[in-house]
């Protein structure tokens, strides 16, 4: 096999690796960001929108339709984790498209040169202790709770699924710091000016939540 055709699976799987490492040392992985290239941006679309699919499942299993899916008798327990994939898998793709494209209008109001290609994958790339709580927070919780834990009215109730409830919300800050490390990494901005760009971004979808809240 020549060089030329094993260098781009290994730098492929260079990224797998470079995911996991922005739980630790996120600053150098989203400067690798900075390569914008079409050669650079293809290496890494596979394990980021693997991490995007993860996270997205991962918030559905969190959202009041799925805690109380087992509620309607036609749904058994198999089914649930059928259709936490089919549904997390579009709430993916909508959020890296979309979300994607409102990080990059805010980042280019703010100065940015950078493309929506990045900007989606950065906002991926970000997702990482999302996509990893369902391989360690879920199996966990649904071992305590098992087939309550998607019904109203079971034992996934007081302490112990409020102790649950902090560490998922804990995830969720700890995704929106390492946005705001991306982001002022990738464009070597001030803290000010990244907190601004990633509040703009999260401005509309926030107004649409809190409209249909109301």
């Amino acid at each position: 096999m020549s060089t030329d055709t094993a260098l781009p699976p290994a730098l492929e799987r260079n990224w797998w690796l470079r995911a996991l490492a922005v739980l630790v040392a996120p600053r150098a992985v989203f400067a690798s960001l900075r390569d914008d290239s079409d050669e650079a941006a293809e290496q890494r679309q596979d394990p980021l929108s693997a991490i995007a699919a993860l996270a997205g499942i991962s918030v559905v299993l969190v959202s009041p339709t799925f805690r109380r899916m087992l509620n309607d008798g036609s749904v058994s327990l198999g089914l649930v984790p059928v259709l936490a994939f089919i549904s997390g898998s579009l709430y993916a793709v909508a959020v890296y498209w979309l979300g994607g494209g409102l990080l990059y209008g805010a980042a280019r109001r703010f100065g940015s040169e950078g493309g929506w290609r990045r900007a989606r994958q950065l906002l991926a790339l970000a997702a990482t202790p999302l996509a990893l709580s369902l391989l360690t927070f879920w199996p966990l919780r649904i071992a305590v709770y098992g087939e309550d834990l998607f019904r109203t009215g079971g034992d996934d109730y007081g302490r112990g699924d409020a102790a649950f409830g902090g560490v998922y919300l804990g995830l969720v800050a700890w995704s929106v710091w390492l946005l705001l490390v991306g982001v002022r990494t990738v464009h070597g901005w001030t803290w000010a000016r990244s907190v601004a760009t990633v509040g703009v971004a999260a401005a509309f979808p926030a107004l649409i939540v809190l409209a249909a809240s109301l």
